[in-house]
């Protein structure tokens, strides 16, 4: 009996030896390897190469958390054109906030041949994924401006925040209205759950919109989070809230802005 009490003992030790060998790494450590603060390094970048660009032309996609061989296939897609300027996660990289999660999507969106950047989503909040999305992305409001437009990028994910950061941040939004305003001279906003999503707090909706209409000429808003594409004048003031299919539908957005104008495109891949 002994014996086999021992040999219960030492197989258990040798099972448990194992196993951290196996998860050498918590799944929701901080610990980031690879490329960090991408939005800032690829920010520089577009508003460097498209600073006098009359045209500019972006792909819109979001949440890819699930769907990592699609999300291969649109980077192919998207390599093989050459009228993309750049492009704009709208959120939901991760799924659980796992770290292996946002390195696995960075290093696909990474073989990208044109910039991009990437906002926060609901399923980015979970666990201490701000963090990792913070190290990997950046902050998440920021903005920054291509052409003579200026992209103002929100963190709009109430529901999943503890409100020790306002969301949405309206005090951000005010300090960007009043940034840079000899550089641009049209805005789009950008966010993950819009106005009337199970998200968005929307005893501050009506708030929200006439804070973002402040800016000069918004000329539309976009979203991702619902998995559909989306076409609604939420207020019924002329501002349309264009959102983009889940990157598993094989589908992402293509906007053409120019000045006071702009088009936009549903694509299937």
């Amino acid at each position: 009996m002994k014996k086999r009490y021992k040999f219960i003992t030492l197989a258990s030790l040798s099972f448990l030896t194992n196993s951290c060998n196996m998860f050498d790494i918590h799944p929701y450590s901080g610990k980031i390897d690879g490329r960090k603060h991408i939005n800032a390094d690829n920010i520089v970048k577009i508003e460097h190469d498209y600073a006098n660009q009359d045209t500019i032309r972006y792909a819109f996609i979001s949440d890819s958390q699930r769907w990592h061989d699609e999300l291969d296939d649109f980077v192919k897609i998207v390599n093989k054109r050459n009228d993309i300027d750049f492009i704009v996660h709208g959120g939901d990289i991760s799924d659980f906030g796992l770290t292996k999660e946002f390195l696995w999507q960075r290093d696909i969106l990474e073989k990208l041949k044109q910039p991009y950047v990437a906002l926060l989503g609901n399923h980015d909040c979970l666990a201490n994924g701000e963090e990792i999305f913070e190290q990997v992305f950046g902050t998440a409001n920021y903005s920054f401006i291509a052409g003579k437009t200026k992209f103002l990028c929100l963190n709009t994910n109430a529901l999943e925040s503890d409100y020790s950061n306002p969301v949405p941040d309206f005090s951000f939004i005010e300090q960007e209205r009043q940034k840079d305003t000899t550089r641009f001279d049209q805005t789009v906003v950008v966010m993950h759950a819009r106005p009337t999503s199970d998200q968005f707090n929307n005893n501050v909706a009506s708030v929200f919109q006439y804070s973002i209409k402040q800016f000069p000429n918004l000329l539309y808003c976009t979203n991702g989070h619902d998995h559909i594409y989306q076409e609604e004048d939420i207020f019924k003031d002329g501002i349309i809230y264009y959102g983009t299919p889940n990157i598993g539908k094989r589908q992402f957005l293509i906007f053409t802005i120019t000045k006071d104008h702009y088009t936009h495109e549903l694509v299937s891949y």
